[in-house]
């Protein structure tokens, strides 16, 4: 048994009742069906308002390999997540959604890749080659499939699914990585940072189903938590790259204002011929052939000009949002290396 890798399964449930004691079985038969690692389930009650938290104490009380957590209030799954990498005792942390749109078979298969790369993140994607979503709702799968592909854009390492939380972590890293999100973001977030420290992310084909989820009858996200999900994507996608936001604005004004300048330069040019002048210098010719322009067109003098200066606006935020993100990124590298450094002199 000493020579068995062990795991910890963090599993989030926020009124669960209706699938918690059903699917938390399914996943400890499988474990006990495995019989290749030592393992532990931590389950965080993120604060819920039905009987999930009676379900999961009788079921503690049931299975020794499982440990349950109860927030008093519900903090998000962001707090939930943290919650579980807290108290997880095993070297290698897994987390999995109780609804099991991700089966429980991705369990072994993330930790094998896990141990076979030495990672230390390791993603469950449906997106890239090989993974599949069955029984989504449509317009779910399109906004999720949407979302990662922003992200996957917005990233500076590129890979199919930012979203899900359904990965294996080293667990010495992802207890030292100083996380702060309180929601959905976090899987983002862990990205991101994970990048910062260059660390080793490996991804593997998976399989979003949501059979058992409709089986259950229970639409376990509202539109209005869709809707939030999406847009902290967009912000997660601004946390990756910001700069991309105002240089690509910059860039699109900066094109429309110069195609206005080059259609005033071209009308000037057209009628410069035609000025007759007592002098005939080319400066007050010049001015002569503009003025008549800008009686002409007014509007387009003011129009390409207000458009320059914006254009020009959005292009210094983002050459200052880069400076300011490689500042962060390595700040971060820096105070992460000196918080591993302390920890390690305290062990």
């Amino acid at each position: 048994m000493s020579n068995k890798h062990f795991l910890s399964i963090v599993i989030p449930a926020y009124n669960e009742q209706a699938i918690l004691e059903d699917h938390l079985k399914i996943i400890v038969d499988y474990m006990i069906s495995l019989d290749k690692y030592k393992w532990e389930i931590v389950l965080v009650n993120d604060g819920s308002t039905d009987s999930t938290a009676e379900i999961a104490d009788r079921l503690e009380l049931e299975y020794e390999q499982l440990r349950v957590i109860h927030h008093p209030l519900n903090l998000n799954l962001g707090h939930a997540i943290q919650t579980g990498f807290r108290n997880s005792k095993g070297e290698i942390i897994v987390v999995l959604d109780i609804d099991l749109s991700y089966s429980v078979d991705h369990i072994e298969r993330l930790v094998d890749k896990q141990i076979e790369t030495f990672a230390d993140v390791v993603l469950a994607s449906c997106y890239m080659r090989g993974g599949k979503v069955s029984n989504v709702p449509y317009y779910r799968a399109v906004m999720s499939k949407m979302a990662n592909k922003f992200l996957r854009f917005a990233a500076q390492d590129k890979y199919y699914t930012y979203t899900s939380m359904v990965r294996a972590y080293k667990s010495v890293f992802i207890k030292n990585l100083n996380l702060k999100t309180r929601d959905y973001e976090i899987n983002p977030e862990i990205l991101y940072k994970a990048m910062i420290l260059r660390a080793r992310i490996e991804e593997i084909p998976a399989h979003l189903n949501w059979t058992l989820q409709k089986k259950a009858g229970k639409n376990r996200q509202s539109s209005i938590k869709m809707f939030w999900s999406v847009i902290s994507s967009l912000m997660s996608g601004f946390i990756f790259r910001p700069h991309i936001y105002f240089i690509s604005s910059g860039v699109f004004v900066m094109l429309i204002s110069l195609y206005i300048i080059v259609w005033i330069g071209i009308n000037t040019m057209h009628i410069y011929p035609d000025i007759v002048l007592a002098n005939e210098y080319f400066d007050d010719r010049l001015s002569c052939a503009i003025a008549t322009v800008f009686k002409e067109r007014p509007y387009s003098f003011l129009i390409g000009g207000f458009l320059f200066i914006i254009a020009i606006q959005f292009l210094s935020l983002g050459f200052i949002a880069l400076q300011n993100k490689r500042y962060f990124e390595e700040m971060f590298h820096i105070a992460t290396s000196i918080f591993k450094k302390k920890g390690n002199g305290k062990m």
